[in-house]
């Protein structure tokens, strides 16, 4: 459901807003409430003082997509970087690496339409990843943001958990393949997420109105929820966070059998409510050099998100 032409709607859309949001500097108290900078010391320290009021998190390195052999392996070097950092803090067992494989060689340039030889390298770089992950005490977890991608990325999914089935997935419930994907993946260890969406994607794959996305995804966490696997629930929504309470009772989950997540800077109070009432919370935290695309991308995909991110303000006052 689209919003009526408000001030905020209009916002969202302005591409003028857009460049001026991308344009923030980086030491910006704007910025600075939503990612945690540009350098892995500054993301790893960000991590700590999460983690030292009882949340977990997950870091996103913010990196354009890799178009060439050298920037995969920048990717990748970056993503051990940050993996040593943490173990070298003590904050690898509660922090995980969220991974978009177009980084890491998904996009690489092939000689026809298979992607054989980038799908090669994507999984070669995400096992030397998952590898080093496992061996500091924790995980990776794949996004999948762009419908073109996801059944690739799933199958470089399913490669990467022969060896690593603690690698997980998140996965939108915008899209109208999600529930059966959620069917599929629920397997008992499995760890699986699903969020709503952020993005706008086409009519033909995906629901377009927020009541049907919100059905969607209530209808992925029956899924999950009832599954054998550990979910993860990636929602902002008091009523999604309420609905994902009432159907863990109803499948006698435990608290710990399954955790929530959010973005950093986005309701840290509830946040921080839901761990004080014995639940998990994971924390999506983003850092790196292209952030200004993140930050504009969040704000201008939906006009939802920039009411939230309106809201999100002035709670922090």
């Amino acid at each position: 459901m689209s919003l009526p032409s408000s001030p905020l709607s209009m916002l969202a859309r302005s591409s003028r807003v857009q460049r001026l949001v991308a344009g923030l500097p980086a030491a910006s108290g704007l910025v600075r409430g939503y990612v945690a900078g540009e350098s892995t010391q500054e993301v790893v320290d960000a991590t700590a003082l999460l983690v030292r009021d009882g949340l977990t998190a997950t870091l996103g390195l913010l990196r354009e997509e890799a178009t060439d052999q050298a920037q995969a392996q920048a990717a990748l070097d970056a993503h051990l970087d940050l993996l040593a950092q943490l173990s070298a803090k003590g904050l690898a067992r509660k922090a995980e690496i969220s991974l978009d494989l177009r980084a890491i060689g998904q996009c690489l340039p092939d000689q026809d339409d298979r992607y054989d030889q980038a799908d090669k390298v994507t999984l070669e770089h995400a096992r030397t990843l998952c590898r080093a992950a496992r061996n500091a005490g924790t995980t990776v977890t794949l996004d999948m943001e762009d419908h073109t991608t996801t059944d690739r990325t799933l199958t470089t999914l399913r490669e990467l958990r022969k060896d690593f089935p603690e690698t997980g997935a998140v996965l939108q419930a915008a899209l109208h393949r999600t529930e059966a994907d959620c069917r599929e993946q629920a397997w008992e260890g499995a760890r699986v997420g699903v969020w709503e969406g952020g993005h706008p994607e086409p009519t033909a794959v995906a629901f377009q109105s927020r009541i049907d996305i919100d059905k969607s995804f209530v209808r992925c966490l029956r899924v999950l929820l009832a599954g054998q696997g550990y979910p993860m629930i990636a929602t902002h929504d008091p009523r999604m966070v309420a609905i994902a309470s009432s159907l863990a009772s109803r499948f006698g989950r435990a608290q710990g059998s399954y955790e929530y997540q959010m973005l950093f800077g986005v309701r840290p109070d509830e946040q921080q409510r839901l761990v004080d009432s014995g639940e998990r919370v994971r924390v999506y935290i983003p850092y790196g050099p292209h952030w200004q695309g993140y930050l504009a991308q969040r704000l201008a995909a939906r006009p939802q998100n920039l009411t939230l991110f309106a809201k999100s303000l002035v709670s922090r006052k």
